[in-house]
């Protein structure tokens, strides 16, 4: 078939628009695609980071737990954690560490709540047994390294029932003390880095109507241990007596890796022949002192 030479016009015409319009099709179908593609790596990035936010906001308390338990080399424990990292429960046990098998757990269970506070955290205790009111600690975690701190003015306090130390073994679990312990600071700043503690304050401890099953006496006395870490030395520890038939004294030091104590106990007048035992197994014995060692 033989063509015009209008008709061949009109024929290279019609190719040309042909031609044209399959590229636009082609055109806005690689724009979809992309479009598609991009919607789809929009879509799985938000699904990623929502997962990641509910996964932080919905940590499960046994998180915190085990953060506490590596922190201090297994000595204190939070055994069934309830609720979140940011607010659960649990019980608290004091351990010997990781291959020891004494263990003593509080009454009751330990609540917590975080929060955010500046750059850092802030952790709230409450345990009806032992916390007065509440604890407030700030924290500054770091990479590998971590601050607690009481904050100034604060003067928080808590007491403890003294048989809650034989859950650290030796020489407590032998010793089955008994009475309470009552913790006081007027401010206080534990660092950790690289596996040293750093402390920084001053901590008073009152052993109060100590007794142990190993003596027929109700009652040894009430003690106080004072812990001052204001100088450049390093905290530096005193132990005197404030009354009882179990006189105790000593001083000591913290070189952040290791304890170093030295002190005697001795029994008041009177008191000597029913003391003996305890004596002999609180100390070296020289004559009527039992002389304390420890680091």
């Amino acid at each position: 078939m033989k063509f015009t030479r209008r008709e061949r016009k009109t024929t290279g015409l019609g190719s040309r628009w042909q031609g044209s319009g399959f590229a636009e099709s082609t055109l806005a179908e690689l724009a979809w695609e992309r479009t598609r593609k991009a919607v789809v790596r929009w879509g799985w990035a938000g699904l990623m980071m929502g997962a990641l936010v509910a996964l932080v906001a919905f940590a499960p308390a046994a998180w915190f737990a085990q953060g506490v338990a590596a922190a201090t080399k297994q000595r204190l424990l939070l055994a069934d954690a309830r609720g979140t990292v940011w607010n659960g429960s649990a019980t608290a046990v004091l351990s010997g560490g990781a291959e020891s098998r004494s263990a003593a757990l509080l009454p009751g269970r330990i609540s917590w709540r975080i929060g955010l506070h500046g750059l850092g955290l802030e952790l709230r205790l409450r345990q009806s047994c032992c916390i007065t009111d509440q604890l407030v600690l700030l924290l500054r975690p770091g990479f590998g390294s971590l601050a607690l701190q009481l904050p100034a003015g604060q003067n928080p306090r808590g007491e403890w029932p003294a048989a809650w130390l034989t859950g650290l073994g030796a020489p407590w679990n032998t010793l089955q003390p008994e009475g309470t312990l009552r913790l006081s600071t007027p401010g206080l700043s534990l660092d950790m880095a690289a596996g040293r503690w750093r402390l920084s304050g001053q901590v008073e401890l009152v052993l109060g109507d100590i007794g142990s099953r190993l003596t027929p006496l109700d009652r040894l006395g009430s003690y106080v241990l004072r812990v001052d870490a204001s100088g450049a030395q390093g905290p530096s520890l005193n132990l005197s007596t404030l009354d009882g038939a179990l006189q105790l004294n000593g001083q000591g030091q913290w070189t952040g890796t290791q304890l170093r104590f030295r002190g005697e106990a001795r029994a008041a007048p009177g008191f000597e022949s029913v003391l003996d035992n305890l004596l002999n197994i609180i100390g070296r014995r020289q004559g009527a002192l039992a002389t304390i060692s420890i680091g």
